[in-house]
């Protein structure tokens, strides 16, 4: 018989518990809960998967949609600080308490007849999919947590598919090339359906799988595209333009690649759910989402990224390198040992003057001085002609953080970014304060 438990952290405990393996590909167990559990939507559905620029996709669908006067609801992860941040239902993230009943429900439908296996990622979904399908939305906004074709979120049959930016991450579960990755994304396309893929130089696997399933292809440059001069910007698709938009809220010039991706979604959907050229126009100079390159206004000017593969961190060098100058720029950087550390360290290395290199709160982290191996290996092959820059570690991202701000001047900056483990310690009290040396108290 299976236990019951009377709060979210006991649930979240036992979701760890469950199978031996954190990631475990297939849809096989997923599908067959689902099925046990009679999981549908009555709504229209989008999925968002790719690389980078998935989070900020889901924010914008979102907002756009609230300001068409909509419900929507939206499944992303991982989650900065708290769980409950996966689940938004009408702009508003989920109460602890909410999430209980479906919890229960996935674990009755697991245990019905024989046993069936879930990890973690699987579980959670699966009960915040059935919170979403419960919940009288007008659209369901879904992230898809790794890949896509095994993804357990691919277990719903979407309206619309938005396939963002696609680079390497996760290479041992994905491949570590882009056209096998771009087959695990495709795999999120439906015959006869809407698939948005907003990657400029998307991998051909991608388009082929399109043409083999018969999905409505929407291609970035030809079916729809955008252009932008420094005050605002403009987007074509498929019979309709819109002229004259302000820059999305969230900051970075990738952004508008994810909103034409967006705009190119409701579009796509205009008879399931249309939406006003005043909701686009309002929906995206007010979205919000913390961590991707939020300024935390004071000083010294302080940015938090979740940025924690090669390409975006290429984006957040960019979006830096844009800001204009600062005497020093002070860099607290902590990752997930998995990832491709060398030509992120390299690309981002030369705006940095000062390194905080910490631990993280998760085995799968990196420690701080094997980060500090890899940036002084790195600078032995370039010929150390910046060996110049110093080198602090630290236990966790605050403490790290912490002595950035002591050694900052007011015209400085600090950036934090890695992993959303090293934003989401950061933020974990609320947005950080700058200490008194600088607001003159």
């Amino acid at each position: 018989m299976h236990s019951t438990f009377s709060t979210l952290p006991e649930w979240l405990a036992h979701c760890e518990q469950i199978h031996p393996q954190n990631i475990a590909m297939g849809l096989e167990r997923v599908r067959e809960v689902a099925q046990r559990m009679a999981l549908k939507f009555d709504c229209p559905v989008i999925t968002v998967a790719g690389t980078n620029g998935k989070g900020s996709t889901c924010a914008m669908l979102e907002a756009v949609a609230l300001q068409a006067g909509y419900k929507p609801g939206v499944y992303t992860s991982p989650h900065l600080v708290h769980f409950e941040e996966r689940c938004r239902i009408h702009g508003e993230i989920a109460k602890a308490e909410d999430f209980l009943p479906h919890f229960e429900a996935v674990e009755a439908a697991r245990l019905q007849g024989e046993e069936i296996l879930l990890t973690y990622f699987e579980f959670t979904t699966l009960a915040i999919l059935r919170m979403l399908s419960l919940s009288k939305l007008d659209v369901a906004i879904l992230e898809v947590g790794l890949g896509g074709r095994l993804d357990a979120t691919n277990v719903v049959d979407a309206d619309c598919a938005i396939i963002t930016s696609i680079d390497i991450d996760h290479a041992a579960i994905l491949g570590n090339d882009r056209e096998t990755i771009g087959r695990e994304k495709a795999g999120i396309m439906r015959p006869g359906r809407p698939v948005i893929v907003s990657d400029p130089v998307p991998p051909q696997s991608v388009l082929d799988h399109a043409a083999e399933i018969g999905a409505d292809l929407w291609r970035f440059g030809h079916d729809f595209n955008y252009e932008g001069d420094r005050q605002q910007w403009g987007w074509a698709g498929r019979g309709r333009r819109y002229a004259g938009l302000s820059y999305p809220a969230l900051r970075g010039a990738n952004q508008l690649m994810n909103a034409s991706g967006v705009l190119a979604a409701y579009e796509a959907l205009r008879q399931l759910v249309p939406v006003t050229a005043q909701a686009v126009r309002t929906g995206l100079a007010m979205v919000e989402l913390p961590g991707r390159f939020q300024i935390i206004p004071g000083q010294p000017t302080l940015v938090l990224d979740v940025a924690h593969n090669p390409h975006s961190v290429a984006a957040l060098t960019a979006n830096l390198d844009a800001m204009g100058y600062f005497p020093t720029t002070h860099a607290v950087f902590g990752a997930m040992a998995d990832k491709d550390l060398t030509p992120m360290l390299l690309k981002v290395g030369p705006l940095i003057d000062r390194w905080y290199f910490t631990d993280l709160p998760t085995p799968r982290a990196e420690s701080a001085s094997n980060l500090q191996q890899k940036w002084s290996a790195l600078q032995m092959v370039a010929g150390a002609t910046r060996s110049e820059v110093p080198v602090n570690l630290y236990q966790n991202p605050q403490e790290a953080l912490r002595a950035a701000v002591e050694a900052a001047d007011p015209a400085d900056r600090i950036v934090v970014f890695g992993s959303f483990y090293t934003v989401g310690e950061v933020l974990k009290d609320g947005p950080p304060r700058l200490h008194a040396k600088h607001l003159g108290e």
